[in-house]
């Protein structure tokens, strides 16, 4: 399908091949309230497919399934449950172009970028067969030497995995990969926008040899329907969950009262800074997909734009040059380079933000407004702004990138700084010391050095304040479904000592 526009009968053939249905204990099933929910596509506005509607009484019902297998489970050899991630990375792989194409459908992103995360999605799956089979644990001498010491790893138990909308594979392949990997069973939730490419996901697993129960699939309308229960059983043991700081707020006061284990992906305000000595070509590049990857709809996404002041008018129009020449339209299109907003609401509060911006000061230097027609397009946008204006401290979560300038390193550490949040952040500057003493005094997980995009399956995300706690991928991925378990043996030679 590369550089082709695709066919409605090539869409209706795909989306008539994926499960609608609740996955419990290994069968897709109705939901318990004969309800449906409708999924569509945000670069139209027309619906989809429905799917079943879970509720409370299927999230349970997923939950025991999940408990029943839950310890025959964490009991299989390492070698099999990496041979099925494998599978699984290989069955992705195979059918890239149709998980690319669902993700255009139902999420909007261009078909290009649905390929990249196809790749990225599936690498967890790689990634973490091969750690499953390296997940060492310890053995030694205690210090007085009068025991011997043993530090193992267990699965933490049935875990509730929550997903968001933006990246519907790779978010699901990251949670539950580690979950696999680690002997865990799952109950997961997919976004109700997004759903059907978690259903397809599921489907694929069950092909790569999966026993039943121990990934569930329960879409909702209500996502506090599905989790809320979970939550409030003991059986329940783990909760990860990738959306918005409130969202994740409210779960971890849910997660207290089980002292359930958490991880946390949540809001970002991301800076991009622009120091005097940066390349700027290399650094438009890098703003380029550091703001516009997935129309800008990611919590990594590049959202406050500080450039020293004596390269910000040509940052600015080298910047607004290459926004322009982008064209928004449905990612099925073989010209699309910028998709869609997921939905109605969602576009118009990035536009009261412009809207709030202007008011407040900021100038719009190319864009400022929804594309006329169908869908929720937004003309991606460039604008300068003053330090104070009030839309460097909102989350955009779309094509709309606000540039202001700091005068010194200081400057910028206390910009950068003056967040809230602290997941990503990208540096452009030529002074590999600077670099290090910038990473060193900023407060984020993630630092982009001369780079838009930094995130991989086998390095560890996540971030700091109010972006969240814990790790996703890398070697401290599969640690987050994990508990640590100490056995003392009394040694035999402390005698001789």
């Amino acid at each position: 399908m590369t550089g082709t526009t695709v066919t409605a009968e090539r869409e209706q053939e795909l989306l008539q091949s994926v499960p609608t249905g609740l996955l419990i204990n290994g069968q897709w099933r109705d939901a318990s309230s004969g309800k449906t929910l409708d999924v569509h596509d945000p670069a139209t506005g027309k619906v989809l497919v429905s799917i079943q509607d879970g509720n409370s009484d299927d999230a349970m019902a997923a939950l025991d399934a999940a408990a029943a297998v839950q310890a025959e489970w964490a009991l299989t050899a390492p070698r099999e449950r990496a041979e099925i991630l494998r599978r699984g990375f290989d069955l992705v792989t195979e059918r890239a172009e149709d998980f690319a194409l669902l993700m255009t459908l139902e999420m909007g992103k261009p078909l290009a970028e649905s390929r990249g995360e196809v790749t990225y999605g599936a690498e967890f799956l790689r990634w973490f067969s091969e750690e499953t089979v390296r997940h060492y644990g310890r053995y030694f001498t205690s210090p007085e030497g009068k025991n011997k010491m043993i530090v193992t790893h267990k699965p933490v138990g049935p875990s509730l995995l929550i997903t968001p909308w933006n990246f519907p594979l790779a978010m699901a392949t990251r949670k539950v990969a580690p979950a696999i990997a680690a002997g865990c069973t799952m109950v997961l939730k997919p976004a109700k926008l997004t759903p059907l490419t978690s259903m397809l996901f599921a489907q694929v697993m069950q092909e790569a040899g999966l026993p039943a129960g121990v990934l569930n699939v329960v879409a909702g309308s209500s996502a506090s329907a599905i989790s809320a229960p979970l939550m409030k059983d003991s059986r329940l043991r783990k909760v990860s969950f990738t959306g918005s700081t409130p969202v994740g707020v409210r779960l971890m006061k849910d997660a207290a009262e089980n002292v359930l284990r958490t991880s946390m992906e949540l809001g970002g305000n991301a800076p991009f800074l622009v120091f005097e000595d940066a390349d700027l070509d290399a650094a438009v590049e890098g703003a380029m997909a550091a703001k516009m990857r997935n129309m800008g709809e990611a919590c990594t996404a590049a959202n406050r734009f500080l450039v020293h002041q004596d390269v910000a008018e040509e940052f600015k129009a080298k910047f607004a040059a290459a926004l322009g020449k982008l064209n928004p339209a449905r990612g099925t299109e073989a010209d699309s380079t910028v998709g869609p907003i997921i939905d109605s609401g969602a576009r118009d509060d990035i536009h009261q933000l412009v809207t709030d911006s202007v008011a407040a000061g900021g100038e719009i230097v190319t864009g400022g407004k929804p594309k006329d027609g169908d869908g929720y397009f937004y003309i991606p946008t460039l604008l300068s702004v003053g330090n104070d204006n009030p839309i460097l401290s909102q989350e955009i979560f779309g094509p709309v990138a606000p540039v202001t300038t700091f005068a010194t390193e200081e400057e910028a550490i206390e910009l950068a700084n003056a967040s809230q949040y602290g997941l990503a952040s990208y540096l452009y500057t030529k002074d590999v010391n600077k670099m290090f003493r910038v990473s060193e005094q900023i407060e984020f997980g993630l630092v982009g050095f001369n780079a838009g995009v930094i995130s991989n399956a086998s390095a560890p995300f996540g971030g700091v304040k109010q972006s969240g706690l814990g790790r996703e991928g890398g070697a401290e991925g599969i640690e987050e479904y994990t508990t640590v378990q100490y056995i003392g043996i009394a040694d035999p030679y402390a005698a001789k000592r």
